[in-house]
C-alpha cells in the first residue's frame, strides 16, 4: 500500500526560537563536521582536528555538541590507528584492490540496449523473455552470450507490436549472425540465434535497436565464436561462405510432410538444389592450394552426385514420388560438408558432439 507522509508539527513559537520564545541554543558547526569525518573514515586526522577546535569553541560560546566533537574525535582516533595499521600490514592495498574490482564490475553491468558488437555477457535473467541487466565479461570467461552485431527497425509510425518485430529479428539476425560466425562448427551444439527486442515502453522512448546475437539458455560456454573475414584466410572464408549456404538451407525443411503441404516441400527441395549447384560451382571457380585442392575437388564430385537425387525430388509429380526420391536426396548430401578440406585449409573439422554422443 502507497504510503505517504504528512506534515510535520513541531513546538509553537516564532522563526528562531525553542519552546516559550526562549532563543534556541545553536550546534557548533566544527562538531558535526568532527563527527562526520569520524563516521566516513575518509579524512580521521581531519575529524581529529575539528573535534579538538570545537570543544573550547562550545565552552566560550554556550554551544551544543559537545558529545558529537568528543564522539567525533573517539572516531578519528580509532580511523587513525587502523589507518595505520593497514598502512604497515598491507591491509589498506587488498581494500583498495577490492574497492576497485567492485567499481569496475559495477561498470560492467549495462542495460542490453548498450550491448555493442563483440561483447560477451552473462544475462542476469537468465535469457528470459524481460531482461534489464547484463553483465559483460571477457569472452574466455564462461558467458551466456556474445554479441554478433544488430540493426535499427525502420518502416513503422508507431509501435507495431511484439510479433511483428519478432518475425523482423528473427530473420535480420540469422543473417547477421551468419556472417559474424562464418566458422559455424566453431559455436557451440547449445549455442543458437538469440535477440533483445525492443518494447513498447522503450519505443515511446525513441529506441529501435534489435541486438543480435549467440546465446545458450544451458550451461554458459567460453571462447569468441566470431569468424568472418577479419580472422579468416581467403581461402577459408570463400569455402565457408560457398558451402555454408547448403547447411543453412537443409534446417528450412517444412514442418509439414509432403502428404500434408507437398507445394511447400517441392518449393523447399529446389531451393536446396539450387544451393548445392551453387556451392559447386563457386569451389570449382577458385585454385585452390595444394593442400586443399584434392579434398576440395572430393567434396565438388559428391556434391555433382546429390545435384542429380536432388533435381530428381524437386520434381517429383506427387507426394508418392517426392517419397519415394526423399532418402536416396538425403543420402548424397555430404553429411560431413567437407570435413577433410576443412581440416586441410585449417578451419575446424568435426561438428560439435551434441550431449550424450561419443566423442
Amino acid at each position: 500500500m502507497p504510503y505517504t507522509a504528512g506534515p510535520y508539527a513541531g513546538p509553537s513559537g516564532a522563526p528562531g526560537t525553542g519552546p516559550y520564545g526562549q532563543p534556541r541554543r545553536t550546534t557548533n558547526g566544527l562538531a558535526i563536521g568532527s563527527l562526520v569525518s569520524g563516521i566516513v573514515c575518509c579524512l580521521p586526522p581531519l575529524g581529529l582536528a575539528l573535534g579538538l577546535v570545537a570543544l573550547p569553541q562550545i565552552r566560550k560560546r554556550d554551544q551544543a555538541g559537545k558529545g558529537l566533537a568528543v564522539a567525533g574525535i573517539v572516531l578519528s582516533a580509532v580511523s587513525c590507528l587502523l589507518l595505520v595499521i593497514g598502512l604497515v600490514t598491507g591491509g589498506i592495498g587488498s581494500a583498495w584492490s577490492d574497492f576497485k574490482e567492485g567499481v569496475d564490475e559495477a561498470a560492467r553491468s549495462k542495460s542490453p540496449l548498450s550491448l555493442r558488437t563483440g561483447q560477451c555477457f552473462l544475462d542476469e535473467g537468465k535469457l528470459e523473455e524481460y531482461t534489464t541487466d547484463v553483465t559483460i565479461v571477457d569472452c574466455d570467461r564462461p558467458h551466456d552470450g556474445e554479441v554478433s552485431g544488430g540493426f535499427k527497425v525502420t518502416g513503422f509510425d508507431k509501435w507495431p507490436g511484439e510479433d511483428a518485430i519478432d518475425a523482423i529479428a528473427e530473420k535480420r539476425c540469422e543473417t547477421v549472425n551468419a556472417a559474424y560466425a562464418l566458422d559455424t562448427w566453431a559455436v557451440p551444439v547449445d549455442v543458437w540465434l538469440y535477440y533483445y527486442l525492443p518494447s513498447a515502453q522503450s519505443w515511446r522512448l525513441g529506441d529501435r535497436m534489435v541486438t543480435c546475437a549467440f546465446a545458450t539458455e544451458k550451461k554458459s560456454f567460453s571462447g569468441s565464436v566470431h569468424s568472418d573475414a577479419s580472422t579468416l584466410t581467403d581461402d577459408q572464408t570463400y569455402f565457408l561462405k560457398a558451402v555454408n549456404p547448403i547447411e543453412t538451407v537443409s534446417y528450412r525443411e517444412p514442418d509439414e510432410d509432403p502428404d500434408e503441404d507437398f507445394a511447400a516441400n517441392k518449393v523447399w527441395a529446389g531451393e536446396f538444389l539450387s544451393t548445392i549447384d551453387t556451392a559447386r560451382g563457386q569451389l570449382e571457380l577458385r585454385s585452390w592450394p595444394a593442400e586443399s585442392a584434392t579434398a576440395v575437388a572430393a567434396l565438388r564430385k559428391e556434391l555433382e552426385a546429390a545435384s542429380k537425387e536432388w533435381g530428381k525430388l524437386s520434381t517429383a509429380a506427387d507426394a508418392e514420388a517426392y517419397w519415394a526420391s526423399y532418402d536416396t536426396a538425403w543420402d548424397t548430401v555430404p553429411g560431413d560438408l567437407g570435413a577433410d578440406a576443412r581440416t586441410a585449409l585449417g578451419l575446424t573439422g568435426a561438428p560439435p558432439e551434441r550431449e550424450g554422443t561419443a566423442a
